[in-house]
């Protein structure tokens, strides 16, 4: 059950669509990275081995499942 993907009329103009869409994404993308690499490269709070912060971490994702 294989799919071909046949050319339409009017389909040079869907690459220019698809790269705005890819430029979007990539910027998108490098705004979360961004913001995640500033997170980590934040202050730690708690003891030397950050075993509070640990816990919290596990606590929230835990969270997020249920």
């Amino acid at each position: 059950m294989s799919q071909e993907v046949v050319p339409q009329a009017g389909a040079s103009a869907q690459p220019k669509g698809l790269l705005q869409q890819m430029e979007e994404l990539m910027a998108a993308l490098n705004a979360d990275l961004s913001q995640l690499d500033a997170d980590l490269s934040g202050p730690r709070v708690g003891a030397a081995g950050g075993g509070a912060d640990r816990a919290e971490v596990k606590a929230d994702a835990n969270a997020d499942r249920g």
